[in-house]
């Protein structure tokens, strides 16, 4: 079952959409922060209280780097004197 684009899936549990709605917004504040929210699966740890295992699809980053005091992601925007300029750079890694 596919709830929120979350996909769902219960063990020895029957929780109604609400309750598993509240599931999947205490992940997404909690832990999701960096990424998407793929999938949950909702078991019974005891009596009372449920064990949620959950999978999240991390998002991209894109490398910053800082150029003459300027932070940069990308040069594909320069003009050709500014590539030139970056090209005879002496690079230290």
């Amino acid at each position: 079952m596919t709830i929120d684009g979350v996909v769902i899936r219960e063990n020895e549990i029957n929780a109604d959409e609400p309750e598993i709605l509240n599931y999947i917004k205490l992940i997404r504040e909690n832990a999701a922060k960096t990424g998407q929210l793929v999938s949950l699966n909702i078991k019974k740890a005891d009596a009372e209280k449920v064990e949620l295992d959950y999978c999240i699809k991390h998002t991209g980053f894109e490398r910053i780097r800082r150029i003459t005091g300027y932070l940069v992601g990308t040069i594909d925007r320069w003009n050709n004197a500014k590539r030139a300029e970056e090209k005879e750079r002496v690079k230290y890694e």
